[in-house]
């Protein structure tokens, strides 16, 4: 798990985030988080499959895929069932090859995933939420 200090500087450094799992609900935690790194800052890319295509009220449109994503991102922050996180890691390196942070949040943990992003020279953050973090590191 990053130190403090190394996820002050992923959350200082970051400026383009892809949040895989996006939902459109203004009550799920995926929206909320969005609308919070949006407010300080970041730029949010919304994923989300089956919302494809939609204006997401962050100036951006929902992609169906990172694939569909053609310019660098940062970070990967993943809303999605563990088991389900192996495939967006795989997507997220072929599509990204300079990408810094893979970033599960609150309980979201795939060690395999984790395994992966890692050797390839990917910081990864597991089970953490950057809404939470954020404040927290006081930034």
């Amino acid at each position: 798990m990053p130190s403090d200090a190394e996820l002050t500087k992923i959350l200082t450094e970051a400026r383009v985030i892809a949040l895989v799992g996006w939902s459109a609900k203004l009550d799920r935690p995926s929206n909320g988080v969005a609308r919070y790194l949006k407010a300080r800052g970041y730029r949010v890319i919304p994923v989300n499959p089956g919302l494809a295509g939609q204006e997401s009220g962050l100036g951006e449109i929902v992609r169906a895929s990172l694939a569909d994503i053609d310019e660098p991102v940062d970070i990967i922050d993943i809303f999605r069932r563990s088991e389900d996180v192996g495939p967006v890691v795989e997507e997220a390196l072929r599509a990204f090859p300079a990408l810094k942070v893979i970033w599960m949040q609150l309980g979201v943990e795939n060690d395999e995933a984790a395994a992966l992003a890692r050797a390839r020279g990917v910081q990864v953050v597991i089970n953490r939420c950057p809404a939470i973090e954020i404040p927290r590191l006081g930034l």
